[in-house]
């Protein structure tokens, strides 16, 4: 079955609030997918970059195993059969990849290194149902203005920059960061509204285009 225009409720698999909130934007009702356990079948999701991999192909193929394994945990868990969504987002400047900070020190590096110059948010998503597999690449350009050592310091301090690429959340305190946006703001933010609504309209979720 290609469509899913019977069964409009689907698993996400991420955890992230804000891919939440923006797929309810949308109006998808969802059901969030645990991280798979010990007893499971399937490879952990390797996020390292692999040697050379250039920033498009690395966020691809981390969404496409994500989205891969979300699919592994329904049919092992038996839960009811649904599309299973993924996204990956990672922010880059030409080839170098800033992933999400291993600590404090490297937040403040990340955002050093983003001062005053332009960055590239690339969010890939991915939806699978049974053997059939779809995905989109969103790519977003944002200029951060010139930061001064005690605003990275403030902003490392709150804690916000931890989990996130790039070390920094545009829909939080660093949204006074940016200069100029030119791509998908909720690309920024984690899931492409455009992209994601094109995608589950290929398997007949979400209203008619």
């Amino acid at each position: 079955m290609s469509s899913l225009a019977g069964h409009p409720r689907i698993y996400l698999a991420s955890r992230s609030p804000r891919r939440r909130e923006l797929l309810g934007q949308l109006g998808i009702e969802h059901e969030v997918l645990t991280q798979r356990i010990k007893a499971e079948r399937g490879v952990d999701v390797n996020e390292d970059p692999l040697p050379g991999e250039a920033p498009r192909d690395y966020v691809m193929r981390v969404c496409l195993d994500k989205v891969e394994s979300g699919w592994q945990r329904v049919v092992q868990r038996k839960l009811p059969l649904r599309g299973v969504l993924a996204a990956d987002t990672t922010v880059c400047i030409g080839d170098e990849i800033l992933g999400t900070p291993a600590d404090a020190a490297e937040a403040a590096a990340f955002l050093a290194r983003l001062s005053g110059r332009e960055h590239e948010v690339l969010t890939a998503i991915a939806f699978k149902f049974g053997e059939r597999t779809e995905s989109e690449l969103s790519a977003t350009q944002v200029r951060f203005r010139e930061l001064s050592s005690a605003e990275i310091t403030r902003y490392v301090a709150s804690g916000e920059p931890m989990d996130k690429a790039g070390a920094y959340g545009i829909q939080g305190r660093a949204g006074a960061f940016v200069s100029e946006i030119r791509g998908s703001y909720s690309g920024v933010m984690g899931l492409p509204l455009y992209e994601t609504m094109l995608l589950l309209r290929r398997f007949g979720i979400g209203p008619p285009a």
